[in-house]
């Protein structure tokens, strides 16, 4: 087997094994396995899970005291903070702990 001869069996191998990447890079693209009704809006509910969610099983129930609280505690932190920003305009010293900031 000649040079020439080699160098064209790999050309062509190499040339097949381009095209079949291709191919099979293309048929793995053009379906991802969901029905979008506009792209990225892709969500689909899985058979059995209801069009309502309130109601059902699936239904968290959440308490109305649970939710409030994370709203009470950054009230809270912004009191602290308005407290500490006063007493460094006042002072020109910076306290964290609102317990030491003098009345």
């Amino acid at each position: 087997m000649s040079i020439i001869d080699r160098s064209l069996t790999f050309a062509m191998t190499l040339a097949g094994a381009g095209v079949l990447s291709l191919a099979l890079v293309g048929g793995a693209s053009a379906y991802d396995g969901t029905n979008c009704k506009a792209p990225g809006n892709c969500w689909e509910p899985k058979p059995g899970y209801p069009d309502k969610v309130a109601g059902s099983k699936y239904d968290p129930k959440h308490d109305p005291k649970e939710l409030n609280k994370q709203s009470e505690s950054i009230k809270a932190m912004e009191a602290r903070n308005a407290q500490r920003v006063a007493n460094f305009e006042k002072t020109g010293k910076w306290v964290y702990d609102v317990s030491k900031i003098p009345n």
